[in-house]
């Protein structure tokens, strides 16, 4: 890459990471999640053809992509919500449930509905926000190179933590490791973003059917 399109890249990435720290930290922005799509499908589609460029494309394989899925949902389930989540919380304080898992009640109703949303929100909004867009563009910085893509990792997942600002600290460090997850299956799947779509959507779907069930304790 030229200079200049690493330079417009960076600033891409600040711009990305204001967006979302101004949202989620100081509430002065509206949710980062429309604006890095809106933004992400501009810059892909101006400067590399469209989503198709950041893995969101007919894969290979389609049950090795679900495989995938699925050992990264589950690895997100052992480390963010069975082992980091329950330290970081016994110093930091208990994690805040988001408004969309908060209910009384919980019933098929209140699944279905929370379902819907998290698949296009949370599955595929934040999905192509965070790793397509934005792990793309962090890359860019670094000509797209292996460290830099690790690099990416790493900047994107603490964005992707302070995304969920609002769980408290405890929150922040567990969306951390979440982010870790979704985005080295990523990467180890040779930027299949269905692969972290599909993990992201199976790991929110189990914490909805323990809710529904009256397991999330």
């Amino acid at each position: 890459m030229t200079s200049r399109q690493r330079w417009i890249s960076f600033a891409e990435v600040v711009l990305g990471a204001l967006i979302v720290v101004g949202h989620n930290v100081y509430h002065i922005v509206p949710n980062e999640v429309p604006i890095l799509f809106v933004i992400g499908w501009i810059s892909l589609r101006v400067r590399d053809g469209g989503w198709r460029a950041v893995g969101l494309r007919k894969p290979d394989s389609w049950w090795k992509t679900v495989l995938w899925a699925l050992l990264a949902a589950a690895l997100i389930v052992v480390l963010s919500d069975v082992v980091v989540g329950p330290i970081a919380e016994k110093y930091l304080g208990a994690q805040h449930a988001s408004t969309v898992m908060q209910t009384s009640t919980p019933n098929l109703l209140w699944a279905l509905r929370t379902l819907a949303l998290v698949w296009t929100f949370a599955a595929f909004g934040e999905e192509m926000g965070y790793r397509g867009y934005l792990m793309t563009r962090a890359a860019d910085v670094g000509n797209r190179s292996t460290i830099a893509y690790f690099a990416a990792l790493i900047v994107v997942s603490i964005l992707f933590g302070y995304g969920h600002y609002y769980k408290g600290p405890a929150g922040v460090i567990a969306s951390t490791v979440s982010g870790l997850v979704l985005g080295g299956a990523y990467l180890l799947s040779r930027r299949n973003l269905w692969v972290a779509i599909l993990a992201h959507g199976f790991r929110d779907t189990f914490v909805v059917v323990l809710a529904l069930m009256g397991w999330a304790n």
